[in-house]
């Protein structure tokens, strides 16, 4: 059996049947379960283990549904509605998720009803169970209030009540219920009758396309998969085309008849609307892997799926060949993202702020490219040096630096172990920390041009001046120096 800690008291989180028929319980805790049966083995429970296992079986249940939830700790919810006939009807899908899931070494119980709440209900004391609409009621008043999934609070005190069964408590004014054991019990009692219902919350939003491809028997070959990606490519484009939509994120998704699955999602700068465009990312997607896609036993299921899409303005264009440099960029740069990623193809935006850590914001690519293309930057002065280095790092780095006077720049400094002796000085420009964004206070910074013996030149500040530094023993401490970049 597995135990995990619960209100300072280890308990009983689950069991086999082995451990069931000597009476064991779960909930029961640790001292009593040893007490009625001293050999029992004991585990600790692993939830991130669980929580992990549950994930990798929801993911293999999107083959039948792309509705699917979580039902922590140990339960699923499959919205099936309109899915069914596509695997036999009702009957064969249950009877094939719960016998793959069996093969695998899992203890399964599941049920089909019209709300979440009645299924989840079966599934603690029936398997198999098949419930038509409006019969929701009839089918859960024989089980035991415990099948509800209550508070062990109130399931004693119903207990304590004489009522042991859903159908004594459904007998009872709604009301009195409600005073009693509260409104939330009450909603449950009532989707688990089937008079209300409660939404099930999917793992990942409804994509607005989807296509698949199903085989008879596994495929395991480059040659058939990437035939299928092409093919599948096409069929979404006509989807969308109808609508007049296109693709700014693509999913691929990779079923293995092992359970396994393995996903593939590509990001568009514009909406693509060819399936060759599509099929092109995903080759060099593909091949950007550090892992090989492995198909292990093969894939017996392929879907491909478009989770955001655009309206597709169609714009008027001149004989001006320039007009398609920007669609050309577009495309060079999804390819580039393919491969390497959307984070790292960036590009740089101008930040209304004179911090210069600030001044500047990398942005994807692919989102923020006509922005990129249209902002306006600074001006430079023709035959002014550059006000700004070419090289900002991006934590200024401590110096030490020897001053002439207190709050002039500086006339020698030591960075990174090395000796600077400084022969001109541009500065200096104050800068004023923005202390509306700024949790604490911030200090004034002085910024100097410097340039030492051998022609290098250096970007430092002092950070605050010498009234806003803190004093310690009646006398101001020296203000601390910075390295904050390097001109060319």
């Amino acid at each position: 059996m597995v135990v995990a800690r619960e209100n300072n008291m280890l308990r009983i989180s689950a069991l086999n049947d082995a451990a069931a028929r000597c009476g064991l319980a779960i909930g029961l805790p640790l001292a009593n379960a040893r007490a009625i049966c001293p050999d029992v083995q004991v585990h600790d429970a692993d939830e991130a283990a669980d929580a992990e296992a549950l994930n990798a079986i929801a993911d293999w249940c999107d083959r039948f549904t792309p509705l699917v939830a979580l039902d922590a700790p140990h339960g699923l919810f499959l919205d099936i509605t309109g899915c069914a006939h596509l695997f036999g009807g009702e009957a064969a899908m249950l009877n094939r998720v719960c016998g793959v899931l069996t093969s695998q070494g899992f203890t399964i119980s599941g049920a089909i009803a019209g709300t979440a709440v009645c299924a989840r209900t079966l599934t603690r004391h029936v398997h198999g169970r098949i419930v038509r609409d409006d019969e929701e009621a009839e089918a859960v008043r024989p089980l035991p209030i415990s099948a509800l999934g209550a508070d062990m609070a109130v399931v004693t005190g119903l207990r304590r009540a004489g009522l042991k069964t859903i159908g004594d408590v459904a007998e009872r004014e709604r009301h009195e219920i409600t005073a009693r054991f509260g409104a939330r019990f009450t909603a449950l009692l009532e989707q688990a009758l089937g008079l209300g219902d409660m939404p099930i919350s999917p793992r990942k939003p409804l994509p607005e396309y989807i296509v698949e491809k199903r085989f008879a028997e596994p495929v395991a070959t480059e040659a058939v998969i990437s035939a299928t990606l092409s093919g599948l490519a096409g069929t979404l484009v006509v989807a969308m085309g109808k609508q007049g939509k296109g693709a700014r994120r693509l999913e691929a998704r990779f079923f293995r008849t092992d359970g396994a699955v393995r996903t593939i999602t590509v990001d568009t700068g514009q909406p693509v609307t060819r399936g060759e465009v599509i099929d092109r990312l995903f080759r060099e997607r593909l091949e950007a892997l550090n892992d090989p896609l492995d198909p292990g036993f093969g894939f017996d299921l392929i879907r491909l799926d478009a989770s955001r899409t655009e309206i597709v303005v169609q714009e008027q264009r001149d004989l001006d060949s320039h007009v398609h440099d920007q669609d050309e960029l577009s495309a060079l740069i999804d390819r580039i993202a393919a491969r390497i990623g959307g984070k790292r193809v960036v590009v740089h935006l101008p930040q209304d702020t004179h911090i210069p850590e600030r001044a500047v914001w990398a942005a994807p690519a692919q989102h923020h490219l006509t922005a990129a293309t249209e902002a306006a930057w600074p001006a430079r002065v023709a035959g002014e040096p550059p006000l700004r280095p070419l090289r900002l790092f991006e934590r200024p780095e401590q110096i030490k630096v020897i001053a002439e006077v207190p709050d002039g720049p500086p006339a020698r400094f030591v960075w990174r172990r090395a000796t600077h002796a400084v022969v001109r000085v541009e500065g200096p420009e104050r800068v004023a920390m923005e202390w509306w964004r700024s949790q604490g206070a911030m200090l004034t910074r002085d910024y100097f041009r410097v340039e030492d013996e051998e022609g290098l030149r250096f970007w430092l500040y002092r950070d605050g001046l010498f009234d806003e530094v803190e004093q310690k023993e009646g006398k101001a401490q020296p203000p601390n120096w910075f390295m904050h970049g390097l001109f060319a």
